[in-house]
């Protein structure tokens, strides 16, 4: 349990939320149900051993907190996640009450153990150690297989060192879902570009020799398609999408938008990850919304640019 001011909220709340849920406890020293609730929160705490964070905030001395809240009553307990409230209780709750309403919004056990064998192998891939990395996210699966960013980490990874069957297997659960993942849609654009170059004769032929065909009938959009699906698979990423713009322009709906979706996923696929603390407060202010000093200035990195730029070319083509 940790007392929290205005001045290390940001830290112990807000930033604290992004990996671990935090429950935020307002009460004061003269309020008879505060003093009741207490105690039950902190053996929860120490209960569910490191699953959620309590802190508390005095009202009294905390009133910008309290107001930022809308806080009305004491007890008020309000649980944070990802650097925003998502639900909360007021009142002295039976102990029995609260664990119920923990047990909505806080990991499991196998949950928590899935996540540190995923964080365990982004570490892995960042020091190249890839087998070891889909070991770890294999575990990951098997303990829950409802995360689905350890089941993406695993298909991509799959995918890059060419282990496509295994990728379609794992791949396959994510495709059932409704409504579809768009990050799961793209992976499966990527496989199949893959599967495309292995298994068509087209797949080994060099880029002048479609080109020579596409010259020929410039809305021979099959050659074209299978342009783009040899460039994507080779990790030529732009001149597919370039592709993949020539039939968007002359044929928006061809073979069932088929070349927008492919362009999408191409998208998708480069789109940098957000950082994990990332969160979508507004400039002057925290994730929960308090208002704090200063300005944050964004600085966009290349790959986000050549995203962003790509994303305007499509708009314009289906405009």
């Amino acid at each position: 349990m940790i007392d929290v001011t205005i001045e290390n909220f940001e830290a112990e709340v807000v930033a604290a939320s992004m990996s671990t849920p935090v429950l935020v406890d307002f009460w004061a020293p003269w309020c008879g149900p505060c003093k009741s609730l207490g105690p039950i929160l902190e053996k929860l705490e120490a209960d569910y051993a490191g699953r959620f964070k309590l802190v508390k905030i005095n009202s009294d001395d905390e009133q910008q907190l309290a107001g930022a809240f809308g806080i009305r009553s004491i007890p008020t307990c309000i649980l944070m996640m990802n650097g925003q409230p998502v639900d909360g209780f007021m009142g002295a709750l039976p102990e029995g009450k609260v664990r119920e309403f923990l047990d909505k919004h806080v990991p499991g056990e196998d949950e928590l153990q899935s996540e540190a064998d995923a964080e365990e192998a982004e570490a892995l891939i960042e020091a190249g150690d890839t087998d070891a990395a889909l070991a770890r996210l294999q575990e990951a699966l098997a303990i829950n297989p409802a995360n689905d960013d350890a089941r993406f980490d695993y298909v991509k990874l799959l995918i890059g060192t060419g282990q496509l069957a295994e990728a379609q297997a794992a791949l396959a659960p994510a495709l059932a879902q409704i409504p579809l993942q768009l990050r799961f849609e793209a992976l499966a654009q990527w496989l199949g570009a893959l599967q495309f170059e292995a298994e068509d004769a087209r797949g080994a032929w060099a880029a002048d020799r479609f080109d020579a065909q596409i010259a020929q009938n410039k809305r021979d959009f099959d050659t074209r398609f299978a342009k783009s699906r040899v460039l994507m698979a080779r990790g030529e990423w732009v001149p597919a999408m370039d592709e993949l713009l020539e039939i968007i322009m002359r044929d928006k709906k061809w073979a069932d938008d088929a070349a927008r979706k492919a362009y999408v996923a191409i998208l998708e696929l480069l789109t940098p990850p957000k950082p994990k603390a990332a969160s979508d407060a507004t400039p002057g202010k925290t994730a929960g919304g308090i208002e704090i000093a200063g300005k944050s200035a964004a600085v966009q990195d290349p790959q986000a640019e050549l995203v962003s730029r790509y994303r305007r070319k499509l708009s314009m083509a289906l405009n």
